[in-house]
């Protein structure tokens, strides 16, 4: 291959996401996320590794990230900055950096915005979606349960009882149960909360303070994955909020899946940007690194994991971005979502741990960026949907038979 030809094919590398966004995305979009892509370079990126030792997300973070207005760039049309494709790449760009970074604007973003925006009636909506675009109310999504995550759908147990004698005349819902690995929790002011309706046994959402008397909440440590991102166990002891805080076009799991398929998006999206990042961090270490005298870019055993990992990132973009595309088409179909979701995540953790392998022992450290994006594609594998479920969405499309009892 000609040398010239050589250099485009290692610029496109590194600007590969912009081919693609640049046939999907106006240029007001793409210099949005080159503004984005330059802030985390400069001001979030280089605090990351000692955020992820310490296990904690610096304030500084969240502020410059909202401080971006990231769901409503200036110059983006709304219809475009609304779009599936969009919050896509603003997903793999920030991912690319950190997960736990994407994963924390997603949680605003994503998690409790398409909750808000699909759950909420149209006046419910125009009253919070500014305050959540700008940060101005932060928001936690909480669904999963201590005994309760891939069978969420049916074993849901936390409660929800209307007393229509409260509340000055509206009535008031009494919840209580528990939630487990809600991202967020410590710093929102609203928290969405699923839970099941004693009198017709369908699951509804509603938005509850966090500083609610009868709300209890205590940050999970020990997490090998994630670590700057804050999650919670949440306990609700008879915590009243009146019928005005229940998100009215929410009221059965269909409704919920609804916002589901989204998520699963959102994650895939998150899943290819981590490969970014550690074929990022692996292309900085192989030019630098020499053995035996010579740079071990220049390894045969080197360059073919490097090539595996291109593979797959090309590969799970092209998949992200049909995705989105029929979504942003209205084309909105449980088994797609899924789809990308179990094979980008499956890819990511192929291509994070042949990232750390060319690092060798160094890969261990978190200088490197190499170890945080290899621990961190554990994460992405199981949330928003495991393998194994999202595998039990996709066959029952392809077969016409449902895997679940």
């Amino acid at each position: 291959m000609p040398q010239n030809a050589d250099r485009r094919f290692r610029d496109d590398h590194r600007t590969r996401w912009y081919g693609f966004a640049s046939m999907h995305l106006s240029q007001a979009a793409r210099d949005a996320l080159d503004k984005l892509r330059a802030v985390l370079a400069k001001e979030v990126g280089p605090i990351m590794p000692r955020a992820w030792e310490s296990a904690t997300m610096p304030p500084s973070v969240r502020e410059t990230l909202a401080s971006l207005d990231l769901m409503r760039p200036e110059g983006v049309a709304e219809v475009e900055a609304d779009s599936t494709m969009f919050s896509g790449f603003r997903n793999y760009v920030l991912a690319r950096t950190d997960a736990s970074v994407a994963t924390m604007h997603n949680g605003q973003s994503g998690l409790f915005r398409a909750t808000v925006r699909h759950g909420g009636a149209p006046e419910q909506v125009a009253v919070l979606d500014p305050k959540v675009r700008s940060f101005a109310l932060a928001g936690a999504f909480a669904l999963t349960e201590p005994d309760h995550g891939s069978d969420i759908a049916g074993g849901l147990a936390t409660t929800a009882r209307f007393d229509e004698a409260a509340g000055d005349g509206e009535g008031r819902w009494i919840i209580d149960g528990a939630k487990r690995w809600i991202g967020g929790a410590s710093t929102a002011d609203i928290i969405a909360v699923f839970a099941r309706d004693v009198a017709d046994s369908q699951v509804k959402v509603f938005l509850v303070p966090s500083e609610s008397s009868g709300l209890s909440m205590d940050t999970m440590v020990g997490k090998a994955a994630l670590r700057p991102m804050q999650n919670s166990v949440i306990r609700f002891e008879e915590v009243a909020v009146p019928e005005s805080a229940r998100l009215r076009e929410m009221n059965s799991w269909r409704d919920v899946n609804r916002i589901l398929r989204v998520m699963r998006s959102d994650v895939a999206w998150i899943a290819t940007g981590l490969q970014a990042g550690a074929l990022d961090a692996a292309l900085a270490y192989v030019r630098k690194r020499e053995q035996f005298g010579r740079s071990i870019g220049s390894c045969q055993l080197v360059q073919e994991k490097l090539a595996r990992i291109l593979g797959n990132l090309t590969a799970s973009l092209g998949m992200v971005v049909q995705l989105s595309a029929q979504q942003d088409a209205g084309n909105y179909v449980d088994a797609n979502s899924a789809l990308a979701k179990m094979q980008t995540a499956r890819m990511a953790r192929e291509s994070v741990s042949l990232a750390r392998e060319v690092h060798g022992g160094n890969g261990i450290l978190l200088e490197n960026d190499a170890a945080r994006f290899f621990a961190d594609a554990e994460a992405v594998y199981s949330y928003e949907g495991t393998h194994e479920v999202t595998a039990l969405i996709v066959g029952p499309a392809l077969t016409g038979e449902s895997a679940f009892v």
